[in-house]
């Protein structure tokens, strides 16, 4: 038994996720972190010994400060940055064996939304979407129906040949999402998707997240947002000063005292 088995073995997964043991298994772990140390070359010390397991199809809130680790867990998974020590695995997949050539394949199983949605303002919302399969070097039969399906679930079709500024701001990052979703990623990783937007417009993208999620993608979210992570009772991972505090299910944004 490899040692990430052995270590996802020990830490009763069914129980930490409300549901049956037999049901989560290493296969099902689309990320698994495992006593992953991060050092940065100034000697800042961003991650210490973090384990996290995240099962298929789960839903985790990334809590915590400015400065406890959030981005750079994000920049792990997303294989913009290596750990110093310890293994960050994707489906699978130990991130820091992966040849370079491979790093842009295995990008495309996850998907990122970002809180300033960087669109291509040149670009339809259209354009935007199908973009994200034009640089993968997808046949051009099949982009039109993937850009049609993705604009119709986030409900931007009748937006589809508008440009970004023509937009509001919870149209734009529903363009975000359904760019995020075009390539059918195993993970969202959404990095303070609503930071910019109003209470109002910030519920209905998170409801959006939520029906994603139903589908069966999982979904990462970062946050500040104390009043939806309450709201939602998600699961809630907490970082403190690069450490793991707190990993619950049905969870609130702080610690119950």
């Amino acid at each position: 038994m490899s040692i990430v088995a052995s270590w996802l073995a020990d830490r009763s997964l069914g129980r930490l996720l409300g549901r049956p043991r037999e049901e989560v298994t290493t296969e099902h772990a689309v990320v698994v972190l495992h006593d992953v140390t991060k050092r940065y070359p100034n000697g800042k010390v961003a991650l210490r010994e973090v384990d996290l397991v995240i099962p298929e199809g789960d839903f985790v809130f990334l809590v915590g400060p400015s400065g406890a680790g959030k981005s750079t867990l994000i920049r792990l998974l997303i294989r913009d940055e290596l750990p110093t020590s310890g293994h960050v695995v994707l489906d699978g997949r130990d991130l820091a064996r992966l040849p370079r050539r491979q790093v842009p394949k295995m990008r495309r199983r996850i998907g990122v939304v970002f809180q300033d949605f960087k669109l291509l303002q040149s670009k339809t919302v259209h354009e935007n979407v199908a973009f994200a399969l034009e640089v993968t070097g997808t046949p051009r039969r099949q982009i039109g129906p993937a850009v049609e399906r993705v604009l119709a679930l986030v409900g931007l079709t009748a937006q589809a040949e508008h440009l970004p500024s023509q937009l509001s701001g919870g149209e734009q990052q529903r363009a975000a999402i359904a760019r995020a979703l075009v390539h059918d990623p195993r993970l969202i990783i959404a990095d303070e998707p609503t930071g910019n937007l109003d209470p109002l417009i910030s519920w209905e993208i998170l409801q959006l997240l939520l029906r994603i999620n139903d589908l069966g993608v999982t979904v990462l979210m970062a946050t500040h947002n104390a009043e939806v992570v309450t709201a939602l009772r998600r699961r809630v991972v907490a970082l403190e000063e690069g450490r793991v505090v707190r990993d619950e299910l049905g969870g609130a944004y702080h610690r119950a005292d």
